[in-house]
């Protein structure tokens, strides 16, 4: 006897109800394939909230209407917050974590500076100069999850969206949004960046020590987009290989990225430039990795990023593949 399952994670790109393209026409397009994924845990980024009026709080009221008449629509729902589908928790404008579970959440929380305190820098190319150090904040917080899984234990979740790795402002160092004035400027915009993304992962990392600390063999999925490759700083921090700490007592502590069973010439989720790139990931406890069966990048119909938006007005589209991986539960 077995309980098959599926988590996946999906980057909906902007999801919102109002503006360009009109929403049926990206309701055509998503609903089918987060219908696809038969998804039992769903992790999604980029999902905007909506007011009825001015004053009265967001609520997640367009991803309710893409997923009307999907399995989804009976699912547990949390942002980190307290309250289902969006009520009664604070949501921000654009760009909200959700999390989508059949079975019930236990407890929810978003991670932001609480177990990695905002990095001081004093800026050097800054015009004018600041006086003192200043904050480096995060864009956006880590989603985290224990889910009720079926057999009385916990299903760890952790839904991301790392910062790109554009360079961030600078105060007095641009001409224009896409302009800067020096490359100094556009240099320490750029640290800056990779300061946010590294400690989004380190937090990431630490939240999920935590879970270890409390139970070595911890059911734990970390998902989402991170925005960098398996080999770059952030997914390394997460992951936490074997070969990088160095200590064969730390191994269980690793996370295993399941693209790697996906054939290489298939393991992309972002087409850049004519570059195929693997920025969206699942990561998991070798505990979960034992009812790992198989895993699915849903990329045929993905088209390149930079191409279309100079190419394609009002795309419906989201130009992040799906991922979602198989797995096996013994009885």
């Amino acid at each position: 006897m077995s309980r098959e399952f599926r988590i996946a994670t999906f980057n909906l790109e902007s999801l919102d109800d109002s503006g360009e393209p009109p929403f049926d026409e990206r309701i055509a397009v998503l609903r089918p394939q987060l219908e696809r994924l038969q998804a039992d845990i769903l992790c999604l980024q980029e999902v905007n909230a909506q007011r009825e009026a001015k004053g009265e709080p967001r609520t997640l009221r367009a991803l309710n209407r893409l997923l009307e008449r999907t399995a989804y629509a009976g699912y547990h729902v949390t942002t980190g917050g307290a309250g289902n589908k969006g009520e009664g928790h604070k949501l921000a404008d654009r760009h909200n974590l959700v999390l989508l579970s059949r079975w019930p959440i236990l407890e929810a929380r978003l991670y932001r500076h609480d177990l990695v305190p905002a990095p001081q820098v004093r800026m050097v190319t800054a015009d004018p100069a600041p006086a003192a150090a200043e904050s480096v904040n995060w864009d956006r917080p880590v989603l985290y999850a224990a889910v009720d899984f079926p057999g009385g234990r916990r299903l760890h979740v952790f839904d991301l969206h790392l910062r790109a790795p554009i360079a961030a402002p600078v105060p007095g160092q641009k001409k224009n949004a896409s302009t800067w004035k020096s490359v100094g400027g556009w240099a320490e915009g750029f640290y800056l960046a990779s300061l946010k993304r590294a400690g989004q992962a380190l937090e990431t990392r630490l939240a999920v020590d935590r879970l270890f600390d409390a139970d070595p063999q911890a059911l734990v999925v970390v998902a989402g987009d991170l925005n960098a490759e398996l080999e770059q700083t952030p997914v390394r921090i997460i992951r936490a290989d074997l070969d990088e700490t160095g200590n064969g007592h730390l191994a269980g502590r690793s996370l295993v990225p399941l693209e790697r069973s996906v054939p290489e010439e298939r393991r992309f989720s972002v087409l850049h430039g004519g570059e195929a790139v693997m920025l969206d990931h699942l990561l998991v406890s070798r505990a979960l990795l034992g009812w790992f069966r198989r895993a699915e990048i849903h990329n045929e119909a993905l088209g390149d990023e930079l191409i279309a938006h100079a190419t394609v007005s009002h795309s419906p589209e989201s130009y992040h593949a799906p991922l979602v991986a198989h797995f096996e539960k013994p009885e």
